[in-house]
């Protein structure tokens, strides 16, 4: 199926990408790129090629002033150097220390202890693992917890 001409055609050409085969796909990209597409593209990035070169086609594609703006960012942002980013620091809880949390209308106290946590006569070593017993689904314990 070839890309429409017309604005009618966008619609229904659009409908009908998911049903083109990928020899179909590879073939529009070849003709809107001028080169094959690259080993292993997915299908997807092939269908929403497609779809935005139909609409281009049609519509029209980026302004001349936006394509510059665009280029230019693209050169500003290859030229910035890259900083390494470091790791956040763990945050250093003291023995002793309690994390209090109020969830769904209930505080839940936990205790820093040598070499974990304590809550509701258990030890933990994770406060993601207390963070799951009280809500019931995964979450980061430091964040449940506000750390």
């Amino acid at each position: 199926m070839s890309a429409p001409a017309t604005k009618d055609g966008v619609a229904e050409f659009l409908s009908a990408i998911p049903d083109l085969s990928r020899a179909d796909l590879l073939e529009h990209w070849d003709k809107a790129h001028g080169k094959p597409a690259p080993k292993g593209i997915s299908r997807r990035l092939l269908e929403y090629s497609a779809a935005y070169q139909a609409q281009v086609k049609v519509f029209g594609g980026l302004s001349a002033a936006t394509r510059r703006k665009l280029d230019n960012r693209a050169q500003n942002v290859s030229k910035t150097p890259k900083k390494a980013v470091k790791p956040k620091k763990a945050q250093g809880l003291a023995t002793g220390a309690r994390l209090v949390r109020e969830w769904h209308g209930h505080n839940h106290h936990v205790e820093v202890i040598e070499g974990g946590f304590h809550y509701e006569g258990e030890t933990y070593r994770s406060l993601s693992v207390i963070a799951r017993e009280i809500t019931g689904t995964r979450w980061s314990g430091p964040r449940f917890f506000g750390l």
